[in-house]
């Protein structure tokens, strides 16, 4: 009885790559689908162009060389991986049509995006933490706040994020998946996947949401305790001017927060993955297009000091450009001038005595 059950599922075992659904009303009209295209590419550059910026302008500015923008540096890099995992393939469903995806290459796609989704939430907890210790301890701060310290932190980050996700998706990755292989998403999320697995995945799923619980839960925490404490010393400062730029700076993070944990408790904190998949694609379009594009904006470009940063940056490369051109002139002025001293030299030489 036990080999006849082994045969089977090994038979069962034929599900070599599986068929992204997309987006289903928008493939079945051409120009709708075009125009989605679109728009998440625009979406997509923007984002990347956003968050590469902010890398660019914090390595090159040293004013910038802090723990706050090595943070965001850090997240800035982890946003541009995270969206690249899965908006081209989605570009090139809306573009081509092409919906398959190699068993390999869709458990790889998981693995990335949770990963990089835990590692996400973690630094947006070490940056509510940084900005914690900077306006409520702030002779503290250097000290506590040393490079070497920003440093374990990012790779603890990263760290927790991969070791957390890699072990739900490599036990679901070697259960059997035998017969439909459509996934009702624009790309391989775990719900979905659990869904198309012919083995018991009641385990998996329960060890999946425990981890997504913490994940969220313990960031959460964190993130509350951290701008309760802000909330608490900005009331306090005797400037209303001061007050209110705090304030605003604190709501539009909590905008983006409220969005990034919502759409993902939404999607991933629930017991059973069955219900909600439809409803699940708009969700994680909040966290694939919408947030990263908000981040670059909301964390750093209404930032003055990035502002002036960009400003010495554009300044700097309007002077080289001028230097350069002014270089070329004195070149060419020169060489006009060497030019008529050789022809009056040759003239000299042949006028008789």
């Amino acid at each position: 009885m036990e080999q006849v059950r082994t045969g089977d599922v090994r038979n069962r075992s034929a599900v070599q790559e599986f068929i992204l659904e997309g987006f289903p009303a928008f493939l079945a009209v051409r120009h709708l689908g075009n125009v989605f295209f679109l728009v998440h590419l625009l979406a997509y550059l923007a984002s990347i162009m956003g968050n590469t910026l902010i890398i660019t302008i914090t390595w090159a500015d040293r004013r910038l060389q802090t723990p706050m923008y090595s943070f965001l540096s850090s997240f800035s890099f982890c946003e541009c991986c995270f969206i690249t995992t899965v908006i081209p393939k989605l570009l090139t469903i809306f573009l081509s049509g092409r919906q398959t995806i190699s068993f390999a290459a869709c458990f790889t796609q998981a693995f990335v995006f949770l990963f990089l989704g835990a590692a996400v939430f973690f630094l947006m907890a070490v940056l509510s933490l940084d900005r914690y210790l900077a306006i409520c301890k702030p002779l503290h701060y250097p000290t506590i706040m040393n490079p070497r310290m920003c440093f374990l932190l990012v790779t603890a980050c990263l760290a927790l994020g991969f070791l957390l996700m890699v072990v739900p998706v490599i036990m679901l990755s070697q259960s059997s998946f035998c017969g439909p292989n459509v996934i009702p998403h624009f790309f391989c999320d775990f719900g979905p996947l659990t869904n198309l697995s012919c083995s018991d995945t009641t385990s998996v799923e329960r060890l999946f949401f425990g981890l997504a619980f913490f994940v969220l839960f313990t960031s959460l925490i964190i993130t509350i305790i951290a701008y309760s404490n802000i909330v608490v010393t900005v009331v306090r400062l005797p400037s209303a001017k001061e007050r209110q730029k705090a304030f605003s700076t604190c709501s539009s993070h909590l905008i983006v927060l409220s969005l990034m944990y919502g759409s993902c408790v939404f999607i991933y904190v629930k017991p059973k993955q069955t219900n909600r998949l439809n409803s699940n694609r708009e969700a994680a379009l909040v966290n694939t297009v919408v947030t990263p594009l908000l981040n670059p904006v909301i964390y750093t470009l209404r930032n003055k000091q990035v502002h002036q940063a960009l400003r010495d940056a554009l300044s700097k490369m309007k002077l080289q450009k001028w230097e350069k051109m002014k270089a070329l002139d004195f070149h060419s002025v020169s060489s006009f001038e060497i030019g008529l001293n050789t022809q009056d030299h040759v003239a000299l030489a042949l006028t008789p005595l």
